[in-house]
């Protein structure tokens, strides 16, 4: 299946500051976009799996978010909580042309986790 029709333009990576992120409204939901202080840029869903929080509100630390509300700590590239925390949220591809960044609305398959959204 070709998901080349599947990507969307998130902005400018220069709009988002090092360890930062910003909201995606999309028509299926809200994508979480975050750029590291090395200018990774990671994207996941945006609903914290502990109690629904935005993730795009958290603070971005290496390829690490800690969630504003609670402070569940979720890798960025893999999606999944850092012991002792449980729990994962989607991951999205993501790649930067041009200095405009890119999400796939189609979501990284989670092998090993059940998502809560």
């Amino acid at each position: 299946m070709s998901d080349n029709n599947q990507w969307v333009e998130a902005g400018a990576l220069a709009d988002i500051p090092r360890s930062g992120a910003r909201p995606l409204n999309t028509s299926g939901g809200v994508i979480a976009v975050f750029r590291t202080c090395d200018d990774q840029v990671f994207a996941t869903g945006n609903k914290c799996p502990h109690r629904g929080g935005p993730l795009a509100q958290g603070m971005v630390y290496g390829q690490r978010v800690q969630c504003a509300m609670h402070g569940l700590n979720i890798d960025l590239a893999a999606g999944k909580a850092v012991a002792p925390d449980v729990g994962c949220v989607e991951t999205y591809p993501v790649k930067v042309e041009n200095g405009r960044i890119w999400v796939n609305l189609v979501p990284v398959a989670a092998s090993s986790c059940a998502c809560a959204a």
